[in-house]
């Protein structure tokens, strides 16, 4: 669920095995693994010779990218997914149930010599790249398993408290918080998953109120907002050429928008596979993975699919969970409305190596990895 970070000569991606691999960019094979104690959904960042990662373990941690050797780890006391009552009509009602859709961790981003992540215990963080000491964090009101964006010394993140915050990045003040949707009964539309992208004076993010955003990156200022009628926005955007560029979850809708007014410029429709992989752009093509085991590739210009990659899972396991229309077959998956088949469907879905990375694009090669346990090398 890692997406991965690319060097010149390396590949580094996080496992739900417990390990961070650095891998031969060219071959593919293992130069190191470095073990931590739990699932690392967490995306790797590259600085300086140190790769920055989180692990569900409760600890941060930076290791030497060319050895695999620790440099330091940063304990983050009390992380956890966001964890609700009634979670999405589930039943017991009164059970407060952690919910599995929250497969990623924050990933760090490097700037001015301090590395930046949220975490399930509400806190942004800021710490030495050096060292690994605290500079400073920031309590939101809930889990932050976004990704921080920073642009003009500004950190922009989102939270599942349902605020959108912008900090000044040097010392953690406060600059303005946005306020996106609530859902007080069944918890499903609410909470700011989606990284955020800044461009030309704008911060652009989903939402699980199913709303995708565009703010003034100065004031916080509503500029526009896209409805996507019910269904979440969990990958982030990517912005080129004024037309910004998202998918959405269930309803699995690949859109770009004009950046400037939130008008459609043109949607697809991928069968109700849910999308919650990010979209990567190279030339004339944008790459985007699915919960079908698929990395699709789409043609910017002619607004049509160019090809799609299956993957090894795929293949064996998609055909029991598909429909004769190519639409996931809910019915088989989730059999009942009590929390426990509801996590069983998920990891159901799983099985059919779905693509919840994002794929980096690379020279002539993109690379993704899969919930079927491989990282792929594609021309």
């Amino acid at each position: 669920m890692s997406s991965p970070a690319v060097t010149s000569d390396t590949v580094y991606i996080g496992s739900s095995d417990h390990f961070l691999y650095a891998l031969d960019r060219n071959s593919g094979a293992q130069r190191w693994k470095f073990k931590t104690e739990s699932r690392i959904t967490s995306s790797p960042a590259v600085s300086n010779g140190v790769v920055y990662f989180g692990s569900f373990d409760g600890n941060f941690y930076a290791v030497d990218a060319a050895k695999g050797e620790l440099k330091w780890k940063f304990a983050v006391p009390g992380e956890h997914r966001f964890t609700a009552t009634h979670l999405h009509g589930t039943v017991p009602a009164a059970d407060t149930m952690p919910d599995p859709f929250d497969f990623f961790l924050s990933s760090p981003v490097v700037w001015n010599g301090a590395v930046y992540f949220g975490s399930g215990d509400t806190n942004i963080y800021a710490l030495d790249v050096a060292e690994g000491r605290l500079k400073w964090k920031f309590k939101t009101g809930d889990v932050v398993h976004a990704s921080p964006a920073i642009s003009g010394g500004t950190l922009f993140v989102g939270s599942w408290d349902s605020y959108f915050y912008a900090l000044d990045a040097t010392s953690g003040t406060e600059k303005w918080r946005f306020k996106t949707g609530e859902d007080p009964d069944t918890h499903n539309q609410v909470g700011i998953q989606s990284s955020a992208a800044v461009a030309d004076g704008v911060v652009y993010f989903g939402c699980r109120d199913s709303n995708f955003y565009a703010l003034d990156a100065v004031s916080g200022k509503q500029r526009w907002v896209f409805n996507n009628k019910g269904s979440w926005v969990i990958g982030s955007p990517a912005v080129e050429q004024g037309k910004v560029y998202f998918a959405t979850s269930d309803t699995a809708m690949f859109h770009a928008l004009d950046a400037k007014t939130g008008a459609s410029i043109f949607s697809l429709n991928f069968k109700q596979w849910p999308l919650f992989s990010s979209p990567a752009i190279a030339g004339d093509t944008a790459y985007l993975g699915s919960h079908q085991g698929r990395l699709l590739a789409i043609k910017l210009k002619s607004q049509k699919p160019a090809w799609t990659f299956e993957t090894e899972a795929s293949k064996k396991n998609g055909p029991a969970y598909t429909n004769a229309d190519g639409t996931p077959n809910y019915e088989i998956v989730f059999t009942d409305s009590f929390y426990d088949d509801m996590v069983a469907g998920v990891q159901k879905l799983l099985t059919v190596g779905a693509i919840l990375s994002s794929p980096v694009v690379a020279g002539d090669t993109i690379y993704v990895g899969s919930a079927d346990g491989n990282v792929y090398a594609l021309m």
